[in-house]
């Protein structure tokens, strides 16, 4: 029998062919069931035609009378699936309940698995999924009774949903006397929605600042819970609550702060300054040996972005090299420091 191309496996059903498909055609065309004219009209053998009969009363296809077997007719592709699908709707519906019940009974390890973490002391927590990470942060933004500060180092990235998200989380806070402080790359303040972002923010009580080079992406609530993201670039975070690691983490902050600019747009800071600053950072970060996606992650810029920095320093400054452009830049005085950062 030529069974042709399969059409697809269903629990409990055969795989189907081309003859099934003939015999299904003749058995609704003629609406009755005639084994030996079904094999007489289409050419088949009668025991391919049989074995045929058998797979579609098997799928639902064909219905037979019980006290007259030899009797019956076909039914709707859509009334066969709905008599199938029933028993495995069921099922579905009972692995579910299984899973919500599982769910349940875990959840009820949740408190004390906080508290044991708490009470460890030296915590470090791994947690994946970007919900999981903003419900921790959102439970420690809720707890948080002194102050937040977090480093941005890919300021300029974010969307203009996503600073909106952002300022109506630091809203509850600032109105509540907490102080929050937010470092920013310089190239945030080329970012309009930024801009927005920080005048809205900056309205309420927050402080922000920015500066060439930032160190990496931080949050930290109260001097006590950290939050870093992970190395592989996915959405988790490491969740730190260790006393002098967080104490070292503030510190590193704090260095920064003291180092960084007031936050300022790019166009009443002067264009022409920031980019000069900007540039002196690419140059000094080249000469230090840094690849394009270091340079980029440091200053807060895609990677399309910093070679197209790096690419029009080299042109103005006639190298051929990232070594010869360092030395024009020495030659030309465009490492020194000039008016710095604050």
């Amino acid at each position: 029998m030529d069974e042709g191309p399969i059409s697809g496996r269903i629990p409990g059903l055969t795989v189907f062919g081309e003859t099934d498909r003939a015999v299904y055609q003749w058995l609704a065309e003629h609406r009755r069931l005639d084994a030996a004219a079904v094999a007489e009209d289409l050419g088949l053998d009668p025991a391919d035609t049989a074995a045929s009969l058998e797979r579609l009363v098997a799928a639902r296809l064909v219905h037979t009378d019980p006290e007259e077997p030899g009797t019956g007719y076909a039914v709707a592709p859509e009334v066969a699936a709905a008599q199938l699908a029933g028993p495995v709707e069921e099922e579905i519906r009972s692995r579910q309940y299984e899973l919500f019940r599982m769910r349940r009974q875990l959840q009820q390890f949740t408190s004390a698995y906080q508290h044991g973490v708490q009470a460890a002391g030296g915590a470090l927590e791994v947690v994946s999924g970007m919900q999981t990470v903003r419900t921790l942060m959102t439970r420690a933004a809720a707890a948080c009774r002194g102050e937040v500060f977090t480093c941005q180092p890919a300021g300029g990235f974010r969307t203009p949903d996503t600073l909106r998200d952002t300022l109506e989380r630091d809203r509850p806070l600032l109105e509540r006397g907490v102080r929050l402080r937010v470092l920013h790359p310089h190239t945030s303040r080329f970012h309009a929605p930024t801009q927005a972002y920080v005048a809205a923010a900056s309205e309420l009580g927050a402080e922000h600042r920015t500066a060439h080079e930032l160190f990496g992406r931080l949050v930290v609530y109260d001097r006590e819970t950290a939050f870093l993201p992970l190395s592989d670039g996915s959405w988790g975070a490491v969740v730190i609550r260790e006393p002098h690691t967080v104490a070292f983490l503030c510190e590193l902050f704090e260095q920064s702060w003291e180092q960084a600019a007031v936050f300022a747009d790019a166009a009443s800071q002067g264009l022409e300054q920031v980019a000069r600053e900007i540039d002196r950072t690419i140059l000094r970060l080249l000469g230090a040996g840094l690849k394009d996606e270091a340079i980029a992650r440091r200053l807060g810029m895609s990677l399309r972005t910093a070679r197209r920095h790096i690419a029009d320093i080299m042109d103005r400054l006639g190298a051929d090299s990232r070594f010869q452009a360092g030395a024009a830049a020495a030659r030309a005085g465009l490492l020194a420091d000039g008016d710095g950062d604050g």
